[in-house]
């Protein structure tokens, strides 16, 4: 069997990431939508509390609410077409924070590449369709019109199952919402890091052992060292600041204890690998913490 470079269903996500013109209307939203700052509020929206993002959680809200009702519509008889209404209501209602929580997550992707960025819109775009095509089914129903209610809702399903594509081309090809230190966690046994010297006053230094950036910085008598990509979204935390044992990230302000990779504030939902660190001969050498880990 020959194998092909790629599957049928990847024409969708290919075309939307070389979609140059969306560049420029993205870069304005993204802007816009990092309005919303570091701090609870968009804790909250990023799902930090709960340790994953939340998007993923509302979208099968959505989503199970819409297709629930179109398996009514389709073979539920006369008796459901009262529940099938009330299930796009639902749909309807739980849009706004599905997209707001979307939003937010994307905005904060540029990091990951532009892909992100243009494939991110084209699904907000898909399902901003879908989303009116159920609205007017609602209305048409409400108003006595159900063959055409079915029919948008129907049509409705088809573009929000466009979109679910593009969702998952996000999270699981493009890395939007996980965890960016998962499957480069770093060094299990000792390896040499840097000279103990080479660390002046609380300025970090970012090292590299093998593939691995690790974030190396004294605290009063102690080195200390944590996986230098920040969960979040893969930036350098090396660069970012560091004040009363915590590191902040320059790219999206999720802060981290420097001693336990404990999350202090998102938006980040995964804490930062740390390491375990000693100074053998004047070196600085690093291990995973299983702990920390």
């Amino acid at each position: 069997m020959t194998a092909t470079a790629r599957q049928p269903l990847e024409v969708l996500p290919g075309l939307a990431g070389k979609a140059a013109v969306l560049d420029a209307p993205g870069k304005m939203i993204a802007k816009t939508a990092r309005g919303i700052g570091p701090g609870a509020l968009k804790d909250l929206l990023s799902g930090t509390w709960m340790g994953h993002a939340l998007h993923p959680l509302l979208t099968d809200v959505v989503i199970g609410s819409w297709t629930s009702a179109t398996v009514l519509d389709l073979a539920g008889g006369k008796g459901s077409e009262r529940a099938a209404d009330r299930l796009i209501a639902v749909g309807i209602a739980a849009y706004p924070p599905t997209a707001l929580t979307g939003l937010l997550d994307w905005a904060d992707g540029e990091p990951l590449g532009e892909d992100v960025r243009r494939v991110g819109l084209v699904h907000a775009g898909l399902n901003a369709v879908a989303l009116g095509l159920y609205v007017a089914s609602l209305l048409s129903r409400r108003s006595g019109r159900r063959g055409r209610g079915i029919v948008l809702a129907l049509a409705g399903a088809g573009w929000m199952g466009a979109a679910g594509h593009l969702g998952g081309h996000l999270a699981y090809r493009l890395g939007v919402g996980v965890d960016q230190t998962l499957f480069n966690r770093g060094p299990e046994d000792w390896s040499d890091a840097i000279a103990e010297d080479e660390l002046a006053g609380t300025t970090p230094v970012c090292v590299q052992i093998d593939e691995t950036p690790v974030m190396v910085v004294r605290d009063g008598d102690d080195v200390l060292a944590l996986h230098d990509w920040c969960s979040h979204r893969g930036c350098s935390l090396a660069t970012g600041q560091i004040a009363d044992g915590i590191v902040t990230c320059p790219c999206h302000g999720s802060r981290f204890d420097l001693r336990s990779g404990a999350i202090v504030q998102g938006p980040a939902t995964a804490p930062q690998p740390v390491f375990e660190t000693r100074t053998r001969a004047g070196r600085v050498e690093v291990r995973l913490n299983a702990e920390g880990a």
